[in-house]
């Protein structure tokens, strides 16, 4: 099996009460349990993206579309890759999912 990588981009902002951080970890963790061993690193929310230019030259901002977090999943194809991520809940809140699969080296 190949692994992908899900770059998650936006998804509504931070919640604004305990109750919405719960409701929101919880189908989280529903769509992780719900791909069982295909999710090797369920990956992290990321703070703040910078951008490293070819010239060397660092601009904060991360850009027009940044990176909001990440993990790792093992799919047998793209095609399924694409399958597990449409069941994130970050798209409900309006965000995307960038896949690329990982290439072992």
């Amino acid at each position: 099996m190949a692994k992908y990588l899900f770059v998650y981009h936006g998804g509504g902002g931070a919640p604004s009460s305990p109750d919405e951080v719960k409701k929101i970890m919880d189908a989280w963790g529903e769509w992780f349990g719900s791909m069982g061993s295909a999710v090797i690193d369920g990956g992290n929310p990321v703070g703040k993206s910078s951008t490293v230019k070819s010239d060397g030259s660092l601009v904060s901002g991360g850009g027009a579309n940044p990176v909001s977090g990440y993990s790792l999943i093992e799919a047998s194809t793209l095609e399924d890759a694409h399958k597990k991520a449409k069941g994130c809940p970050l798209l409900k809140r309006g965000g995307t999912i960038e896949i690329a699969q990982a290439i072992d080296m």
